[in-house]
């Protein structure tokens, strides 16, 4: 192209932010890197540039300036001024100048492929599904928000700030001292757990915790258990790590150890969530919470317990975490404050046998260096002034009100159509379906009319080595926490639209 024709078809913004000399300068760069204004090609003199452009000739001198002072253009006064001899820019091919015109272009073609680590990190949160929208029914993983008090959270944020000094520097890995002083207490009055300070680690999020010990405690080959239906969360760090993974089927008294041993004696790590089992509900029974801490101990196996909304329980008080009866030191217990608090907090936590806690720190440091100090330092304060707890009390109120509601609703529309699942602990319900309805096409239907409902077979591994799982039929999952009971009910009764339709089209 000629150098004219190359110039007088810049863009510049007349009326954007950026001065028109710095655009200018952009664009001429780009059109250097690109390939299109070659190695020695001369620019116009700066009159015809003004001419060319509409623009002042002290605009264009400026950006000649810049572009000379970072090498891109040489020339003195009377010779001219031309594109750097000494770039090493080759002309572009045809098929990468047209690309290089189009962002979807340019997007569509990696420089190289993905790493073999990279395409199973990829892999692993694939079909992981994120909320979008404001919120409603019948939203999973999610807490009332309307709940929350944001004045006193805001309140102790701002005291915070004006309090501000040497600990707005980088701080332990480990987290903040006293938030895990206070988790300490907490865990062991509230769960049973048994620990120090010392063995908590504070996470952003139990997602990174996850991560942090799958990385850690296994290898790519390396065998894991995990639950089928399970959390696709959970098995996502496995699946990221190149982990060989045996989905393990969930029964009415938990995960099945039995099918464990028999179709995965080696493994070496197993992620569990015994108090509230997602998609189906179930809490882990005694026996069988012994049976897997028997097992874990005599093949030194990790068991890592996802706690995650082990408060929330509404048939009696909290059940005692499986780190409670461990005499082995082989379970790690994961917990959240996404459930408790909001999950916009982004802090959750790890308890660890002492000897694995200073690889925990190191390996936490590698990745982000420390969880931002300053929400565990108002959360700190949010617990020690009484606020946590009586937060715990108050939801766990509300979201007895909420799942009373959503059950009088099903008993009194959907009895016909639906058998609810347990439902004495958790933030949802699994429902199943009388009669076969295609899950999917359910859940898209109900998205149409404005309700969130998730198939059970969204749980349901799809790893070639999977057994069927505990539960064949078909059916949805309901959350209730983050509506008040009118929402509900409502939303119950556009399901019923929804499945009425469904039945008929049958």
């Amino acid at each position: 192209m000629h150098p004219t024709q190359l110039l007088a078809a810049l863009q510049l913004e007349r009326a954007g932010p950026a001065p028109l000399f710095r655009q200018l300068y952009a664009a001429i760069k780009h059109a250097i890197l690109s390939g299109a204004a070659q190695p020695g090609m001369q620019l116009p003199p700066t009159r015809d540039f003004c001419r060319l452009l509409g623009i002042s000739r002290q605009t264009v001198l400026n950006a000649y300036a810049q572009l000379m002072a970072e090498g891109y253009l040489s020339g003195s006064v009377g010779k001219g001024t031309f594109v750097s001899e000494r770039l090493p820019i080759a002309a572009p091919e045809p098929r990468a100048a047209a690309a290089a015109g189009s962002s979807a272009g340019a997007a569509a073609t990696l420089l190289r492929p993905l790493s073999e680590r990279g395409l199973h990190f990829v892999d692993a949160m694939g079909q992981m599904r994120f909320h979008e929208g404001k919120t409603r029914a019948f939203r999973l993983g999610m807490p009332g928000l309307d709940l929350f008090p944001f004045d006193i959270w805001g309140r102790l944020e701002a005291r915070c700030w004006r309090r501000a000094g040497a600990q707005m520097g980088y701080s332990d890995p480990a987290g903040h001292a006293r938030l895990r002083e206070l988790l300490c207490v907490y865990l062991r009055a509230s769960r049973g757990v048994n620990c120090t300070p010392q063995q908590i680690v504070i996470t952003s999020g139990s997602q990174q915790a996850l991560f942090l010990l799958s990385s850690l405690l296994l290898g790519p080959g390396d065998a894991a258990w995990v639950e089928n239906p399970g959390y696709r969360g959970a098995s996502a760090p496995l699946h990221a790590g190149q982990a060989r993974i045996t989905p393990v089927p969930v029964d009415a008294d938990g995960l099945s150890v039995a099918y464990g041993e028999r179709h995965c004696p080696d493994a070496k790590l197993i992620v569990v969530t015994p108090s509230h089992q997602l998609p189906l509900g179930v809490t882990m029974s005694l026996q069988r919470r012994l049976e897997l801490l028997a097992w874990a101990a005599a093949n030194r196996a990790w068991v890592i317990e996802d706690d995650y909304d082990s408060e929330y329980r509404y048939t009696g008080p909290p059940l005692a975490s499986l780190q409670s009866l461990d005499a082995a030191g082989c379970v790690l217990y994961v917990g959240t404050l996404s459930k408790v608090l909001f999950p916009g907090l982004r802090l959750g936590y790890l308890v660890a046998p002492l000897p694995l806690v200073e690889a925990i720190v190191q390996a936490k440091a590698v990745i982000d260096r420390h969880t931002a100090i300053v929400p565990q330092m108002v959360l700190a304060d949010f617990i020690a002034e009484g606020h946590f707890n009586r937060h715990i009390r108050r939801t766990r109120d509300a979201y007895a009100e909420r799942r009373a509601a959503l059950l009088a609703a099903l008993a009194a529309q959907l009895a016909d159509q639906l058998v609810c699942g347990p439902s004495d602990a958790g933030l949802d319900i699994a429902v199943y379906f009388r009669q076969p309805h295609d899950e999917v096409a359910i859940a898209a239907a109900a998205l149409a009319k404005g309700i969130e409902v998730r198939p059970l077979s969204h749980y349901a591994s799809t790893l070639a080595n999977a057994a069927p799982a505990y539960s064949q039929s078909q059916g949805l999952v309901l959350g209730f926490a983050s509506i008040p009971a009118d929402e509900i009910r409502h939303g119950v009764a556009v399901l019923r639209q929804v499945l009425e339709q469904a039945t008929r089209g049958n």
